[in-house]
């Protein structure tokens, strides 16, 4: 019987996978035209590689770290990489989550990416969804609110930085080359961090 984090990953993979097109259409406007054909080829090989009867989160999660990291391309493969692989040292040993473990993995993967990519909020990146995310995070467990509302006003959180990345210029990546040209255009980062948590909240919940 596969574990829970196993179904978990699956449901990202999935997800990211159904909006192939929609992330790739988003990426033709303002870089590569290659994001969700390369996520996608990455979450395939994930779900290949990962053992279904691993329950170990941190264990399943450095897995996934580095399936990404050699399959997917450009600048995603790294970012993605080192946000699982950061998340997954805060997880390792663990075969069930808290509130608190989450903030720390998801704390330790934002940091990530923010080193990783030398970017921050208000660059049009994936920081631009994932931030706002935290953040409700952080205080939805200050307030103690349940999981399913904290992950819902997560989600809601990242809608909203996703589509605050259309209304700023990029100065990060490939888009930075466009300069006032990538306003009015969403950040396929932000899009497919956001598809991710809801990924992650749906199958929770």
């Amino acid at each position: 019987m596969p574990s829970r984090i196993y179904e978990c990953i699956s449901a990202i993979g999935n997800r990211i996978i159904e909006n192939m097109d929609f992330l790739t259409e988003l990426d033709r406007e303002i870089g590569d035209a290659d994001h969700g054909i390369n996520m996608a080829r990455g979450f395939t090989e994930v779900m290949k590689g990962l053992d279904p009867e691993e329950t170990d989160i941190g264990a399943a999660l450095k897995k996934v770290s580095m399936i990404l990291i050699s399959k997917v391309g450009g600048a995603s493969g790294p970012l993605y990489g080192t946000a699982y692989m950061k998340a997954a040292k805060e997880a390792m040993g663990k075969t069930s989550l808290t509130t608190d473990d989450a903030i720390a993995m998801m704390r330790a993967a934002v940091d990530g990416i923010r080193q990783r990519g030398k970017s921050d909020v208000g660059e049009k990146t994936m920081l631009d969804a994932l931030v706002p995310a935290f953040d409700a995070l952080t205080e939805g467990a200050a307030q103690g609110k349940d999981a399913g509302q904290i992950l819902d006003a997560m989600c809601q959180a990242a809608a909203q930085g996703a589509a605050y990345t259309k209304t700023i210029a990029a100065t990060k990546g490939r888009a930075s080359y466009l300069g006032e040209r990538s306003i009015g255009h969403e950040d396929p980062g932000a899009a497919s961090s956001l598809l991710t948590l809801e990924a992650i909240r749906d199958y929770l919940k």
